[in-house]
């Protein structure tokens, strides 16, 4: 199996920061590409932001100019910086990794169980 652990989360004021963390163990052969999403109450989730293997990454509008998403290989852990955050930015916020297990299998998306991120004065 492979497990997919988020820490990080917790309740900043606006305009703070704070970094998420999400690392991937088990059976992995490749660890592909990685991603944050969020989902609100009462909202669909949504993507935040993604990276690949290679380094690309990807944002959400909303967050463009004050979220970073980098990986660290050796780790098999994606991060989520989060400076200047808004009380929109509220969500419990999912790490995805698609991961091929073995090298004769296909890929698979796994998802962690989230972390609260509460942004509130």
């Amino acid at each position: 199996q492979v497990q997919l652990v988020e820490s990080g989360g917790g309740l900043v004021q606006p305009g703070g920061s704070l970094r998420l963390s999400c690392a991937a163990s088990g059976s992995i052969f490749k660890l592909n590409a990685m991603g944050w999403y969020r989902q609100a109450p009462g909202k669909q989730r949504e993507l935040v932001a993604a990276i690949t293997s290679d380094g690309i990454t990807n944002y959400a509008d909303s967050v463009k100019g004050r979220f970073t998403i980098s990986r660290d290989k050796d780790k098999n852990t994606v991060y989520l910086q989060m400076n200047s955050l808004k009380p929109e930015d509220t969500a419990a916020y999912y790490c995805n990794a698609n991961v091929r297990r073995y090298y004769y299998t296909s890929n698979t998306l796994y998802w962690g169980q989230g972390t609260q991120v509460t942004v509130s004065s």
